[in-house]
């Protein structure tokens, strides 16, 4: 799987040759002519001809083995997001299960949604649900992202920092989680070096660097490995195990380690035919040198969730440094390498693992399905498998020892809903290694947990959403509560829905009538209006959207008699025309020689937020947007748009009055007159007093231009010794 090298359509088909029978192969030469005329005439953005990621796509899939559905899908994977090709199209040309798998990877690109990051968020779901059904799609998609990863140079810098991005937080780990360690080591070293190229650089020249010293010492090292394993007739593999930039990155970065001080970059794997040879080599290894406290780790006795399986130690080498040692057998390695796809690799008259304990390595893999019928919209989603797949995890036992897998930072109450959901409800203590325990007692790794549950227990606390870790648990939580408490949500809704109401200014008794209630229920697709209510309780919708439903009828009416009672008082106005200029700096929105007046019950100045309020015989008044003599139903029906003319704006000076507070002392109005006086800003009048506290009131009329020159006063005035407040004064 060389990163470099860029395969022809006719060595994809060879490398498929070595495991598939002719039919078979015919199958995936057909699904090449077929794609190269669907892109026939596309192109990518490096200017090359578009099926040359296809047959790259089908090439990883072939280096992976896969059966010929997926290798066939590998390079039809584009054609019906981006040509006019139809799944039915793909269905009548091959067959039902390569038009599946086309589908599954196919994004969602006809409907139109808020934001790229909500269409990414629906796609992946997408993706994923399919992946639950047929883990093959998950396999397209990697290899997709792969080659996407490789040539991600010819995008634009904003694309290459999201993309990267995203397969970091999705790709990455998903590719760890089914253990195929040879595409997860590539995502996270592109990604690296698009997101932080200059960290990934270093790192790159500090390995070159003491790269022949490392490896004439790993030579020496695997020499007498050697030497050691011939005499006790033990045939092994052994070299130098490549360390990845992400993961030197990583350990500096959370560490907070110098490259200096990451001492596994030197480490050795041996190989060897069987699980009894692994441990004589263990030993042998432990003979040789001594092994570093606390750093043995036997995944073989307990395999991690993605089948990955190996002796892991560190030992203190030969020149005294520590040395990292692996050791496994040639089917372990050949999982570690694919992970999932060395048991679905396409074997002849099977295509899938017929292995039960194989299906049951992925149960992880079914809770996707659960995720999907919890959650509530697509981002949620993703959140959730963020945090419940894809996060670092911690392996608990049970009583019987049995193993759960649960995320980083997981409390028994994740532990006991993870069981079953009615020992979540029922989970009245824990007790951990034979000692009770709090229910937000963090779990760490090979504890043995036992949950105490009771029949007579009142089911969770809310204060259970906020321990809980995994979004499974809170789900099932806040299902809990969604069932036990319904009368008393309908109550909260019905009384949150009427507030609402109330603060649209209608009657609650005319809105809700049986029928609209009964029409807005269906509507959000709640079989009756109690559904609804309960809803709203337990925050499923808000108040708000039920209420703009109820009253959509009432407000589009009362919309109409407001604009029918504007459109009457611009009539008003028409019927008496001035020829007097407008000096205000402001106008009506399409519409001139109206007579309008700055109010002076809020001095609007340019800059300030403004509607204008249209008088019976006097113009048109303009008022700030917040000012409170127009915060009244009958003023609201008479208001109307108006915009500031900026080219005015520029010239005319607008009276403000401000009110200066500050420590009484001698000089200070002087201070004050002379910082105005720098603004080059006109004073016409000013006033002050002093209380008994030495508290000095100066109050000041200026003139200014818009709202940006009053701040500039503003702030001058500010910078005075012993100013403690300036304010705009409304009168």
């Amino acid at each position: 799987m060389a990163n470099d090298q860029v395969l022809t359509a006719d060595q994809v088909i060879d490398r498929t040759r070595k495991y598939l029978n002719s039919e078979h192969v015919e199958l995936v030469k057909k699904a090449y002519e077929f794609a190269k005329h669907a892109h026939r005439d596309q192109y990518r953005k490096s200017g090359e001809p578009y099926i040359i990621h296809p047959i790259q796509v089908a090439g990883i899939l072939a280096d992976l083995e896969m059966d010929p559905a997926t290798v066939a899908a590998g390079f039809l994977h584009d054609v019906v997001e981006d040509t006019d090709v139809s799944l039915k199209d793909i269905e009548e040309a091959f067959n039902s299960e390569v038009a599946m798998l086309v589908d599954g990877v196919t994004k969602l690109g006809k409907i139109k949604y808020k934001s790229h990051e909500e269409q990414q968020a629906e796609n992946h779901r997408k993706m994923f649900v399919a992946m639950a059904q047929d883990i093959r799609v998950i396999l397209i998609k990697l290899a997709d992202r792969l080659h996407n990863m490789r040539t991600l140079k010819h995008l634009p810098l904003e694309k290459q920092r999201r993309i990267s991005n995203e397969t970091l937080e999705i790709f990455a780990p998903l590719a760890h989680r089914l253990g195929i360690s040879k595409i997860k080591w590539e995502l996270e070293d592109t990604a690296l070096r698009y997101l932080n190229p200059q960290q990934y650089y270093r790192i790159v020249n500090l390995m070159k660097k003491k790269r022949a010293e490392r490896e004439q010492y790993l030579d020496e090292v695997i020499e007498e490995v050697r030497e050691r394993l011939t005499e006790v007739s033990i045939k092994a593999e052994i070299s130098g195990r490549p360390k990845h930039i992400y993961s030197i990155y990583r350990k500096m970065a959370l560490q907070n380690k110098q490259f200096s001080e990451i001492y596994d970059l030197l480490a050795v794997r041996i190989v060897v035919n069987s699980i009894k040879d692994c441990y004589a080599v263990l030993g042998i290894i432990h003979t040789c040198w001594k092994p570093m406290p606390g750093r043995f780790k036997d995944y073989i006795a307990m395999p991690k969730p993605n089948m990955y399986q190996s002796l892991h130690t560190t030992v203190i080498g030969p020149k005294g440094d520590p040395l990292e040692v692996q050791i496994r057998t040639f089917e372990m390695h050949r999982i570690a390498e694919f992970g999932i796809a060395a048991h679905w690799a396409y074997k002849e008259g099977k295509s899938v693992s017929d292995s039960s304990s194989f299906e049951q390595k992925l149960t992880w893999f079914r809770e996707i399905l659960e995720f999907q019928n919890d959650t509530a919209n697509a981002e949620e989603f993703m959140e959730s498998l963020k945090i419940d797949l894809f996060s670092d995890m911690v392996f608990v036992f049970t009583p019987k020892g049995d193993v759960i897998e649960l995320p980083s930072g997981s409390v028994p109450i994740d532990f006991a809903y993870r069981i079953h959901s009615e020992i979540g409800n029922k989970t009245i203590g824990a007790k951990v290694n034979g000692k009770m325990v709090t229910l937000d007692y963090c779990l760490k790794t090979g504890d043995i947990v036992e949950i105490l549950t009771s029949k007579h227990s009142y089911g969770p606390s809310q204060d259970w959403l906020k321990l809980a870790a995994t979004s499974q648990a809170k789900n099932k939580i806040r299902a809990f509560f969604k069932k036990q408490r319904r009368e008393e949500n309908i109550e909260k809704g019905r009384e949150l829905v009427e507030k609402e109401i109330r603060n649209m200014d209608f009657d609650v008794k005319e809105i809700l009538t049986p029928d609209n209630l009964k029409k807005v229920a269906e509507k959000f697709n709640f079989s009756n209006e109690e559904d609804m209510y309960a809803a709203v309780g337990y925050n499923g919708v808000t108040a708000l959207q039920v209420a703009n439903r109820l009253t959509e009828k009432w407000r589009k009416k009362r919309d109409q008699e407001q604009s029918a009672s504007i459109a009457n008082a611009i009539s008003e106005l028409k019927a008496f025309p001035t020829s007097k200029k407008r000096e205000s700096g402001v106008r009506v929105q399409g519409i001139d020689n109206l007579l309008i007046r700055l109010s002076r019950c809020c001095n609007p100045i340019p800059g300030d937020e403004i509607v204008g309020y249209i008088t019976k015989g006097r113009g048109v008044s303009v008022h700030r947007a917040d000012c409170n003599n127009i915060d009244t139903s009958d003023a609201q029906q008479r208001l109307i748009p108006v915009e500031w003319e900026s080219a005015l704006n520029d010239r005319k000076e607008y009276n403000v009055d401000i009110e200066i507070n500050g420590y009484d002392r001698r000089g200070l109005l002087n201070e004050v007159l002379q910082a105005v006086n720098e603004t080059k800003t006109n004073i016409s009048a000013v006033t002050g007093k002093t209380d008994r506290n030495k508290m000095a009131t100066i109050i000041m009329s200026i003139a200014i231009h818009n709202v940006s020159h009053l701040q500039k006063v503003v702030d001058r005035i500010k910078q005075i010794p012993d100013i403690y407040s300036v304010r705009r004064m409304l009168n």
